[in-house]
């Protein structure tokens, strides 16, 4: 199992027109479900006088939950063709919204496939994408005369350190890369023998 996976920064935009009909994209990182559900609601609201709000996300470092939403276009001409793209760039914690107004002209499911992918595609030709690690959270209680030999292996493994107490027993909170956290935990077991 890998602890890197690829994401975007924020939020980026794409546009996208045939015959006529506007394919409004906006690409966005997404951390969990309520999150896409409300940044859903916000795209249905602002757009209410759009005919189709269509959709697709990837969530989670192993690329497993995901869903793709057509809206009441044909059956697979807009979410799947907008989740090929998020495959195609191997993304997770995404979503992509489609916005579609009407031109007037039908464009068959061929066109709607190309359109909604371009339009996703677009979206993402501007968004940052970047590289995220996997990071697992290793607590640690200690006696305080084991500060400094606690913070000698935080300075050596460098993890984040999300949250402390010092009092008679001290805790420190780290956050450090996935592959690395049993070394971690093996290290700060070590120091209560010593």
């Amino acid at each position: 199992m890998t602890d890197e996976f690829k994401t975007i920064k924020g939020k980026s935009e794409g546009y996208y027109t045939e015959k006529r009909s506007k394919f409004l994209a906006f690409a966005h990182h997404v951390e969990t479900v309520d999150e896409i559900k409300e940044l859903l609601a916000g795209y249905r609201k602002k757009y209410f006088d759009a005919r189709h709000v269509c959709y697709a996300y990837m969530l989670g470092a192993e690329r497993t939950e995901f869903r793709a939403n057509d809206d009441g276009e044909p059956s697979s001409t807009a979410g799947k063709p907008i989740l090929g793209q998020i495959n195609s760039n191997e993304l997770t914690d995404v979503l992509i919204v489609v916005v579609r107004y009407y031109g007037g002209v039908n464009l068959g499911t061929s066109g709607l496939i190309v359109a909604y992918r371009e339009a996703a595609a677009d979206a993402l030709a501007h968004a940052e994408m970047e590289m995220r690690m996997v990071e697992e959270t290793v607590t640690y209680d200690f006696p305080y005369v084991m500060m400094n030999d606690v913070m000698r292996i935080v300075k050596e493994m460098q993890p984040r350190i999300v949250g402390q107490t010092y009092d008679n027993t001290c805790q420190i909170v780290l956050s450090i890369r996935q592959s690395e956290a049993e070394m971690l935990r093996s290290k700060l077991a070590k120091l209560s023998f010593d």
